[in-house]
């Protein structure tokens, strides 16, 4: 351990550190949590606890996901939409990086403005999924 230790301190390029790294085991991906309601509205607010992967299912109804203010373990959150009718709301942290290319919408365009500068060590919130007739709206949090 101490070999491995010593040559991860001090390898200059990826290729002296790979060899070095590729004995460990992968990122579990972990089990997706499923938020679901056949109608009504689906929130998630304060200091809740994100999970690696989440789905949000809802046929016809509002989501209200803010994770401004949620303990966020991961350098990666997968957020999986399958929403009928209705819209969807998600307030991310102020330094995330969005990354919206999984999503299909079927009636509405999503109102998504990136941050000019996002700051160093934010987590990447990757929103997929499919939307029908309803409009998704993803803005940073001010604080």
């Amino acid at each position: 351990m101490d070999e491995r230790l010593q040559r991860a301190l001090t390898a200059r390029t990826h290729g002296e550190l790979s060899p070095v790294l590729a004995s460990l085991p992968l990122e579990s991906p972990g089990t997706t949590s499923l938020i679901a309601a056949a109608g009504g509205r689906i929130s998630r607010r304060g200091p809740w606890r994100v999970p690696r992967a989440l789905k949000v299912e809802s046929a016809y109804g509002r989501v209200h996901l803010d994770l401004s203010e949620a303990v966020i373990e991961h350098p990666l959150v997968d957020i999986e939409l399958r929403l009928g009718t209705g819209k969807a709301r998600i307030t991310v942290p102020r330094d995330a990086i969005v990354d919206l290319d999984g999503l299909r919408t079927e009636w509405k365009d999503t109102r998504y403005k990136a941050r000019r500068r996002s700051g160093p060590g934010g987590p990447t919130i990757r929103i997929s999924g499919a939307m029908g007739f309803g409009r998704l709206t993803i803005r940073h949090a001010r604080r």
